[in-house]
């Protein structure tokens, strides 16, 4: 009986073998995602990358916590291990002399709520939270309104304002 199991599985691969190159040949559209269009084989260019920040200068923030977006171009900065190129202008040492606001006193903390003397290692790669302020637009759409604009929302629901 065990002879028959080889020359068994190899007509089921014969057979199973134009079945499996016709599905390698349809080329299924690939999903839609930050990149739409194409198809699963194509390889399409990428979208361009966003410009430089628009104006230097620090942005209002919309909530409390939020992470304030980098007013300047960080490209070839090296955060790492060893290096943080953040640090040469934000440091409680250099902030002052380069004219860059200082790390934020809540990058002392570890998660504990233990005060450090160096910034934090949860907190030291930076790019983990802050991004450089670019003209590009949303990626998605979205309803997201500041706080204000829900305060002011909700007073005037109250008068009755439409």
């Amino acid at each position: 009986m065990k002879w028959l199991t080889i020359p068994a599985l190899s007509l089921a691969l014969l057979a199973a073998g134009p079945a499996m190159m016709a599905e390698e040949r349809r080329d299924a559209p690939a999903p839609d995602g930050l990149r739409p269009g194409g198809t699963l084989s194509q390889e399409l260019p990428a979208p361009p990358l966003a410009g430089q920040p628009r104006h230097a200068g620090r942005e209002v923030l919309n909530y409390p916590e939020q992470p304030p977006v980098i007013p300047h171009g960080i490209r070839d900065y090296q955060v790492d291990l060893r290096t943080n190129r953040c640090l040469e202008c934000h440091s409680r040492s250099a902030a002052v002399e380069a004219g860059a606001p200082m790390v934020s006193i809540s990058h002392f903390r570890d998660r504990h709520q233990q005060v450090l003397a160096a910034v934090s290692p949860d907190r030291y790669f930076c790019t983990q939270c802050h991004v450089p302020q670019t003209d590009a637009g949303p990626i998605v759409g979205n309803t997201f309104l500041t706080v204000d604009e829900v305060l002011r929302e909700m007073l005037e629901r109250e008068r009755g304002e439409p």
